[in-house]
Order: structure tokens, then sequence, then C-alpha cells
């Protein structure tokens, strides 16, 4: 027991180690994106404690749902770009501006995001006053700089010489489809139909654009995450698409550290594009099937045959990748 208990403070320790040398080379790399993804788990918390004594509601949830969704999506996004860049070597002049420029947009956003719920309003699509306008738009103008900044990123991690292929284009495959799934919420700053006849009608215009596609915003959704359950929602091929920063490289470290023999580098970066191409599939199908003003738990025929068509496509190059392994091997 005496040695049991004794792991325990080195078990804790090792992990207050590992977490600090992480920091630290957060911090070499670039101390404004390391400080705002701080800044967004600080954010968490608050938004946390703002849910327990705060009750108002806004589109349907508690008000401080959204800015902890973004408060979680941003820091994950800063501490993953934060590792992507250490990997890009002899460009600190590029690299150290790119950092800088996402924190900037990300504090802005969660700021104008933040403001608004003690505002007791909306930040997005919301046209309502000239202030809220301007909010909205000065976060548009913000994240489609913060978007520019990632293609930056991408296109120096195309061309930044690793000595794994397969881990270099984990992390080029992931950014590249994050990349997508920003793309997606361009669609929801459009006017929906609902909007462009109110204006047709009134002359005015006080939302422009929605997450839902069919319904409102303010409709049933799922809990904590809101997607619609009665309709299309933009935000799931938007959220897949998004965090693909984070999917794409784990699938490439598990294919690294696959212990399967007959497998060769060449046939692992084959089976990472294949998994790559179906999550890029899996985005689209998800965009289509918002934009029929479907929910994500209620496909239609037509949706599930599209589904499963992908997971065969899949499956097949799979095999075929596996078979000519194992030919390799035999041969």
């Amino acid at each position: 027991m005496a040695t049991l208990h004794a792991a325990r403070p080195t078990s804790i320790s090792q992990k207050s180690f590992a977490l600090h040398s992480a920091l630290k080379r957060s911090f070499a790399i670039n101390t404004p994106l390391t400080l705002v993804g701080l800044v967004m788990l600080a954010t968490l918390f608050a938004t946390l404690i703002g849910l327990i004594v705060d009750h108002r509601v806004l589109t349907g949830v508690p008000a401080w749902i959204k800015p902890a969704k973004f408060a979680i999506s941003m820091a994950f996004y800063s501490f993953t770009l934060l590792w992507m860049l250490g990997f890009i070597k002899g460009r600190e002049r590029i690299v150290r501006p790119i950092a800088h420029t996402v924190a900037l947009g990300f504090l802005v956003e969660i700021v104008i995001i933040v403001t608004q719920v003690v505002r007791g309003t909306t930040s997005h699509f919301n046209f309502t006053t000239f202030m809220n306008a301007f909010l909205y738009t000065v976060m548009g103008s913000f994240i489609t700089v913060v978007w520019v900044a990632t293609l930056i990123a991408a296109i120096l991690l195309l061309v930044q010489r690793m000595p794994n292929p397969v881990f270099a284009w984990s992390l080029r495959l992931g950014i590249l489809l994050s990349l997508v799934g920003m793309a997606v919420g361009i669609i929801m700053t459009l006017p929906t139909t609902t909007q462009l006849a109110a204006l047709h009608a009134s002359g005015q215009l006080p939302y422009i654009g929605a997450h839902s596609v069919g319904t409102t915003d303010s409709g049933p959704g799922l809990p904590f995450l809101g997607w619609s359950t009665v309709g299309g929602d933009l935000r799931i091929a938007h959220f897949v698409g998004l965090h693909a920063l984070q999917v794409i490289p784990l699938v490439g470290w598990l294919l690294i550290l696959s212990r399967v023999s007959i497998l060769t580098n060449g046939h692992k970066l084959a089976l990472l594009w294949t998994f790559g191409m179906g999550y890029l599939g899996l985005i689209v199908l998800l965009t289509w099937q918002a934009l029929r003003a479907q929910s994500l738990i209620a496909p239609d025929a037509l949706t599930l045959e599209v589904f499963a068509l992908l997971l065969a496509a899949i499956a097949l190059v799979i095999i075929a990748i596996v078979t000519h392994a194992r030919l390799r091997v035999v041969a």
C-alpha cells in the first residue's frame, strides 16, 4: 500500500511537468496565440458560472451556451494550430503574423459574443440596430482574416519538408479540411427565403442569415449543441469540418503507430488519403442534408443511401490497399 500511495504524487508531478513543458513550447512558438488559448479556457469557466447564475434564454437556449461552445472550439483550434505551426521551419517572419492574426481574430470574436450576451441579444445575423449590425460585421471581417491566415499556414505546411510523409500529410489534410468546414459558415450568412419574403413585404431585414434551414434558429435542438431536430442545420457540417484539424492528424498518428508489418509507408499514406477523402465526403453530405432542410437525426432514404455509398467506397478502397499490401508480401 505504501508503494501505491507513493506512486500517486509521482504520477501527478509527471503530468504537471508534461503540462508545463507543453505550455513552455507553446509560448516559444507564439505567446499571443498561447495566451488567447488560455483566455478561452478561462472564458469557458466563466460561462459555466454564467449558466448557473444567469437563467436568461436567447434563441431558445440558455444565453451562456453560445460563448461556452465558442470558447471550447477556439481553445482547441488555438492550441492545435500552435502545434502545427511548430513544424514550419525557417519561416518565422510568416508564421508569427499568422499566429498573431488568429489570436486577434479569436479575441475579438469571443469579446463580441460575450458582450452581446451581457446586453441580452444575439451576436450572429443580428441587424436589428446599428450597434448590433456593426458588431456582427466586425466579427465576420475578423473571421474572414482568420480563414486567410489559416490558408497561408496550410500552404506553408504543403511546401514544408518532413521526414515522415504520413505525418506530413495528416497535418496538411487536417488543416485543408478545416478550411472547408470553416467555409460552410459562408452559407449561413446568406438570407433565408423567409427573410427575403419579409424584406419584400416590409422593406426591412432585421436578421440576415441563419444556422437552420427550413425552420428557425430558436426551434427544438439537441442538448448543449443546439443543432436543430426539426430541420436542417449547417452548424453540423461546419463543426465536423472545423475539427478535421484534430481528427486527421490523430488518424495519421494511429497509422504511424500501427504495428501491422505488411503496411509500408506508401500503404499507410494511401489509407490516410482514403480517410481524408471520406471525411471530405462526410462534410459535403452533411452540408447537402442541411440545405435540404433535413434534421441530422431524421435522415430520409436518399441521405441514408448516399451515406451507405460513401462508406462502401471507403471500405472498398481500404480492402484494395490491404490486399495490395498482402500480395506484395506473398510475392
